[in-house]
């Protein structure tokens, strides 16, 4: 069982990333973990060229450690999908990050629940996985395996349900002015 619970918790591990990268309105430093930099001919993520700061909920500020990159964490933002244009004086870039329209928060939402649907199916497939396994296994009769797969169905239920509470916070979250 516990090679099926470290595999459930990487996927819940996956989906709290993935919705970490979700844009609610508010300003996360997390949407900037994916972006990089080039940073004298190597892709370094944004994350390890400067620091990352909050000053208000609706504000990131970069403050690169070089100022040389500057123009370089410009390009790398405008060139994502953050949807955010960065503005900058030189030394530091604001990145504003305007409160999503209700039309928005409604597709942001259905994003999160496809990220939440696509944990379930791979716990869904772990799940799966275990037990074939199980069936495999010639030294367990028929009744152990009955047993062992209804356990098995029971940690995947818990695990479902760690991913449906994520998701309602997440929405929660999202649907927030």
């Amino acid at each position: 069982m516990d090679g099926i619970t470290q595999n459930m918790d990487k996927s819940l591990e996956a989906l709290k990333h993935n919705f970490a990268k979700v844009r609610t309105g508010r300003a996360n430093a997390n949407v900037l973990s994916d972006i990089t930099v080039d940073y004298y001919g190597v892709a370094t993520p944004i994350t390890q060229v400067a620091a990352i700061k909050t000053p208000e909920a609706h504000l990131l500020v970069v403050e690169p450690w070089d100022k040389a990159l500057v123009n370089a964490i410009v390009k790398a933002i405008s060139g994502s999908d953050l949807g955010i244009t960065p503005n900058t004086d030189g030394s530091i870039v604001r990145l504003p990050f305007p409160a999503p329209t209700e039309e928005r928060r409604r597709e942001l939402v259905k994003e999160c629940r496809d990220l939440a649907e696509q944990a379930k199916v791979s716990i869904r497939n772990i799940r799966r996985d275990y037990n074939n396994k199980l069936d495999r296994d010639e030294e367990l009769s028929e009744d152990e395996v009955r047993r062992e797969q209804a356990k098995v169905q029971k940690h995947t239920d818990a695990y479902v349900a760690k991913v449906d509470e994520l998701l309602r916070a997440k929405e929660a979250e999202v649907m927030e002015i």
